[in-house]
């Protein structure tokens, strides 16, 4: 499917793809090499760790009995399809269409590892003076970015039309 004056869809497909594939690949290096709770210092202020997430995004509902692994795989799954229904409606966008594309790769990134795991591996972890940051992924990373994408996007948009 050639989009009208973008990339067409299945660029963005490809490019939600690395972003499985890095996501994956590094979690799988951190799980061959860390134990769980283990934890490096790279940085004053980075460092690699392995913990597990059963919840969302700062560990929301992590305490739950179970449920919450399924309810966040149809999730994600239920938010590809509607993502990939934006990719075909906006293919001239191009911010808008990688910002969502990060989202989705993000997303199927972390489904990736409730499937396979149970839990997501997170791994980054930034601190500051006794401060730490949640423990987070490339996964969340992307969805991150495309959440910054989409906020400048919105903004470009409405000043578009002023």
């Amino acid at each position: 499917m050639a989009a009208r004056g973008g990339p067409g869809l299945w660029v963005w497909l490809g490019l939600a793809l690395g972003v499985v594939v890095l996501d994956q690949a590094s979690k799988t290096l951190i799980i061959g090499t860390f134990q769980l709770n283990d934890s490096r210092e790279i940085t004053s202020w980075f460092n690699l760790v392995r913990v597990h997430n059963s919840g969302a995004a700062f560990s929301f509902l992590a305490g739950a009995s179970g449920w919450q692994r399924w309810f966040f795989v149809v999730l994600g799954a239920v938010a590809s399809v509607f993502i990939i229904w934006m990719l075909n409606k906006h293919p001239t966008q191009t911010l808008f269409c990688f910002a969502v594309t990060m989202i989705m790769g993000g997303a199927i990134g972390n489904v990736v590892d409730r499937l396979l795991h149970g839990h997501v591996v997170d791994f980054i972890q930034l601190h500051y003076g006794g401060w730490f940051f949640p423990s987070f992924n490339l996964a969340d990373s992307a969805i991150t970015l495309g959440a910054i994408c989409l906020i400048l996007d919105e903004i470009a948009r409405v000043r578009r039309t002023h």
